[in-house]
C-alpha cells in the first residue's frame, strides 16, 4: 500500500504541474493569437483609411466581434456603442482593458483621419481556458485513480511470493525445520530470495538436528561412567565382602577422569563454536611436534619425528597443543607397534601429520571419524578411555585457524592424520 501510495504521489505532483503549464500556455497562445490577428486587421484599416479606400461610413457598418472607434478632431466615430470605452494604448503594444465587463486587447494607430482604435474581446481564450481546466480537473483524477489501480494491482501481483514467502517462513518452528519455501524457477529476483531462503533453512536445519545429535551423545556418554560408578557403588552396599574400597575408589576414579575428558571437551567445542576463530600470535608446529615425540618417547612408545621441518604458523598455541595431542594419542590408540610425526610447508600451506601402523581408516568413514562421540570401534575407544571427541575438537581447532583436517593413506600402513594451516610468513 505504501508502494502505491508513493506512485499516485509523484505522479499526482508531476500530473498537477503538468496540468498547470498547460492551462498557462494554453492562455498565453491564445491571448497572443488575438492580439495578431488584432494587430493585423488594425494595419489594414489604417492604410484603407489613409489611402482613401475606406470610408468612415464603412467603420461604422462593421458588425463582428471587433470594436472599431475612430477618433477625430471633429469627434468620435464608433461601430459599437462599448466602442466608444475602448482607451487608447499608452504603447504602440497591444494591451488588455475590461470594456462592458470582459476583457478585451486594445489596440490603437494614428491616421490622417484620426486614431483608430481596435478591440477584441478575450471572452472566447478565457472560455477555452476555462473549458480545459474543468477537463484537466476530472481527467488528472481519473487518471490518478487509474494509475493507483494498476499499482496496486501489479505490485501485489508481484509481491505476492514474497507474502507467500514470509507466510511460509511464519509457519516454520523448531518442529517443522525440513519444510521449505516454494520457489517458482523463473530465475527473478523473488525466486532467488526464496532459494536463499532455502538454502539459510537448510544451514538452520543441519545446525539444530546437529545439535540435537550432540546433545543426545553428550547425555549418553556422560550417563554411562554415571551408570558404571552407581552400579559399582550399589554392588559394594549390597556385597561389602565382593569389593574392596581401593576397587571402588578405582572405579570412581577413572570414570570421573573419563567424565571430566567429556566436559573439558564439550567446553572446548562451546568456545570454538562460540567465537569461530583463534587468537593471531607466532607458533611453530615443528616445536609442538617435537614436543610430542619426546612425550611419546617418555611413554616407553616407538615414535619417528625424522620427517619434522619448520612449520610456522599465526595461531593459538594452546589449542594447537592441544590438537596435536588428540591426533598423537589417536595414533597411539590404534597403531599396531609405531607412530610417526612430520611437518612441512608447501604452497603456502603449513602441515603437520601423525602416522600409525595400525588398520587404517576406510575412505568411506574418513569425514565422519571427525564428527562428535564418532568411534568406529566403539568397544575398544571406551575400553582406552577416548571421549569420542578428540578428533572433533582437531577440526575445530584447524577450522578455527583457517584451516582444516583430513585423513590420507600412511606409507606405514595404517592412517595419517593432517593438520593443515595457512603458513605464517612473518
Amino acid at each position: 500500500m505504501r508502494i502505491t501510495a508513493a506512485a499516485v504521489a509523484v505522479v499526482a505532483v508531476a500530473f498537477g504541474v503538468g496540468a498547470l503549464a498547460m492551462t498557462w500556455t494554453l492562455e498565453q497562445q491564445l491571448r497572443a493569437s488575438v492580439a495578431e490577428q488584432l494587430a493585423d486587421e488594425l494595419a489594414a484599416l489604417a492604410e484603407g483609411v489613409d489611402a482613401g479606400t475606406i470610408q468612415t461610413a464603412a467603420l461604422v457598418a462593421r458588425d463582428d466581434d471587433v470594436l472599431v472607434a475612430l477618433r477625430a478632431p471633429a469627434g468620435v466615430t464608433v461601430n459599437a456603442e462599448d466602442a466608444a470605452l475602448l482607451p487608447i494604448p499608452s504603447t504602440a503594444a497591444p494591451t488588455e482593458a475590461e470594456v462592458g465587463g470582459e476583457h478585451f486587447v486594445v489596440v490603437a494607430a494614428e491616421t490622417t483621419q484620426g486614431t483608430i482604435v481596435v478591440g477584441r474581446s478575450l471572452q472566447e481564450a478565457d472560455d477555452a481556458v476555462r473549458t480545459a481546466a474543468v477537463l484537466l480537473a476530472v481527467a488528472v483524477p481519473l487518471a490518478l485513480v487509474l494509475i493507483g489501480t494498476v499499482v496496486w494491482i501489479v505490485v501485489g501481483r508481484a509481491l505476492a511470493p514474497v507474502d507467500r514467502i514470509r507466510a511460509r517462513v511464519d509457519a516454520i518452528d523448531a518442529t517443522a525445520l525440513d519444510r521449505r519455501v516454494p520457489t517458482t524457477g523463473s530465475g527473478d529476483e523473488v525466486d532467488r530470495l526464496a532459494a536463499t531462503m532455502n538454502r539459510m533453512l537448510g544451514r538452520v536445519d543441519d545446525g539444530v538436528r546437529a545439535r540435537q545429535r550432540f546433545v543426545s551423545d553428550a547425555s549418553h556418554e556422560l550417563r554411562s561412567p554415571l551408570a558404571t560408578m552407581r552400579q559399582f557403588a550399589e554392588l559394594s552396599k549390597a556385597h561389602p565382602d565382593a569389593t574392596t574400597p581401593d576397587e571402588l575408589a578405582d572405579v570412581v576414579l577413572g570414570e570421573g577422569e573419563r567424565m571430566h575428558g567429556i566436559v573439558e571437551g564439550l567446553l572446548l567445542l562451546a568456545r570454538l563454536d562460540e567465537h569461530g576463530s583463534a587468537a593471531a600470535k607466532a607458533v611453530d608446529l615443528d616445536d609442538l611436534a617435537h614436543a610430542e615425540v619426546e612425550r611419546v618417547r617418555a611413554l616407553g612408545r616407538t615414535v619417528d619425528g625424522a620427517a619434522i621441518r619448520v612449520a610456522p604458523v599465526a595461531g593459538d598455541a594452546r589449542l594447537l597443543g592441544r590438537a596435536l595431542r588428540n591426533l598423537v594419542d589417536n595414533g597411539m590408540r590404534h597403531a599396531s607397534s609405531r607412530i610417526a610425526l612430520g611437518s612441512v610447508v608447501r604452497d603456502g600451506r603449513a602441515m603437520v601429520w601423525v602416522d600409525d601402523d595400525g588398520a587404517g581408516v576406510a575412505e568411506s568413514e574418513r569425514e565422519r571419524v571427525f564428527e562428535r562421540f564418532v568411534r568406529l570401534d566403539e568397544a575398544r575407544a571406551r575400553d582406552d578411555g577416548g571421549s569420542g571427541l578428540g578428533l572433533a575438537i582437531v577440526r575445530e581447532v584447524a577450522r578455527a585457524h583457517g584451516g582444516d583436517a583430513w585423513i590420507a593413506d600412511s606409507p606405514l600402513g595404517g592412517a595419517r592424520f593432517v593438520l593443515e594451516l595457512p603458513a605464517s610468513h612473518a
